[in-house]
């Protein structure tokens, strides 16, 4: 059981180092309204979603802050915990045969983010400078499966690989709004620089050593671009956004070993890599003083960890009712997808402003009892 605890923790350890980002928003109002935000966001969370919506605010908005905001998913759709629990605990051949066949396949993940925001609104160009640290980390078993090998060889033969990807985003949103041909139209764009980080971990299933882990680390500092479109007809909204508009191929340091165990070997370990790649969202809704429905949906599908099964092409659905500018309702629904058989998560939380002063947000999502997360923010405006 303890070992177990070491495994899990050896996954949250990585999500936990030096913090990261991707295209993940970490912001609990979208988050409650199942992640939309290309035309639903504020001017305080339009980086995160689409930095058109810095130049779209309220005539009494002077300045705001997001101070700050953060949240965390953990899926473990096989259960993976359990499952290694059942083959440390194994005492007779078949119980260990069994418990490594039910293991052999599993992959855990947890994410891990938080994002500050100070905003200046203005009908010159509208600014927000803000900061945002996300990461993604997987562990995976690898079980030895050899034919001509005793259970207590696979036993010893089979590890547990762990891999973390994260970015660091520092960067300034500019949006300005403008009528055309008597339409309502807002561009933006967010130039930032990214500091991304990889660490690759390998072990077997008897030996945790969290103090190795960042001793495979990898850091590097690159400049990217986002940019956001956003057409306004009263409450009616249409908008684009493409988030991380250069993209990289991201490889970690190679861990490859080999375990052995009476006259047998395993190589374990390896190269990953990442591909940190643009993605193009639209988005359309209805956002007015009291209510909010928006739909958003990827365009393209992107690959991220080339050795999981992690792609992305996400559909969300959100809404939002205000009460009196001091309690809003929210909820929605996202799904992934890149995969057919992929499980749609439902979200939901709420926002409290006591008299103006600040507001805070609160939000939980649900996919089933081994996969969920929640965030929460705290914001001011003045």
């Amino acid at each position: 059981m303890n070992k177990t605890t070491k495994l899990l923790a050896t996954s949250i350890a990585l999500a936990s180092l030096p913090a990261t980002a991707a295209n993940y928003a970490i912001e609990a109002r979208g988050d409650a309204m199942g992640g939309v935000g290309v035309v639903s966001a504020n001017f305080l969370t339009a980086p995160f979603y689409n930095p058109a919506l810095v130049a779209i605010y309220r005539r009494n908005d002077d300045l705001g802050m997001i101070t700050p905001s953060f949240g965390g998913n953990y899926n473990d759709p096989d259960d993976m915990k359990s499952n290694i629990d059942a083959v440390l605990d194994a005492t007779t051949s078949a119980e260990i045969t069994n418990a490594l066949n039910k293991l052999d396949g599993n992959q855990a993940s947890v994410d891990l983010g938080g994002v500050v925001a100070f905003a200046i609104p203005n009908q010159f160009v509208a600014a927000n400078a803000f900061a945002k640290a996300y990461t993604e980390s997987f562990a995976s078993p690898d079980v030895y499966n050899n034919v001509g090998a005793s259970d207590q060889q696979k036993l010893e033969l089979s590890a547990v690989e762990a891999v973390s990807i994260g970015v660091t985003e520092v960067g300034l949103s500019l949006a300005k709004y403008q009528t055309f041909l008597g339409q309502h139209l807002s561009f933006g764009v967010t130039p930032k620089l990214q500091r991304i980080y990889t660490y690759n971990y390998v072990t077997d299933i008897n030996n945790y050593d969290l103090s190795d882990v960042r001793e495979n680390g990898e850091g590097e500092t690159a400049f990217n671009i986002d940019a956001g479109a956003l057409w306004f007809f009263g409450p009616f909204r249409v908008g684009f956004s493409a988030t991380n508009l250069i993209s990289r191929d991201i490889v970690t340091k190679d861990t490859t070993r080999t375990l052995t165990s009476g006259g047998q070997s395993n190589d374990v370990g390896g190269q990953y890599s990442y591909k940190l790649e643009p993605v193009y969202t639209v988005g359309a809704g209805i956002v007015a003083d009291y209510f909010t429905l928006s739909v958003d949906y990827d365009i393209n599908e992107a690959e991220k960890f080339t050795s999981f099964d992690d792609n992305e092409q996400m559909i969300r659905v959100g809404t939002e009712v205000d009460i009196l500018r001091q309690l809003k309702l929210r909820g929605g629904y996202y799904k992934n997808l890149a995969y057919s058989g992929s499980e749609g998560t439902v979200t939901a939380g709420i926002g409290l402003s006591p008299l103006n002063l600040f507001q805070l947000d609160i939000s939980a999502n649900y996919t089933n009892e081994n996969a969920m997360g929640a965030s929460i923010n705290f914001l001011a405006s003045y």
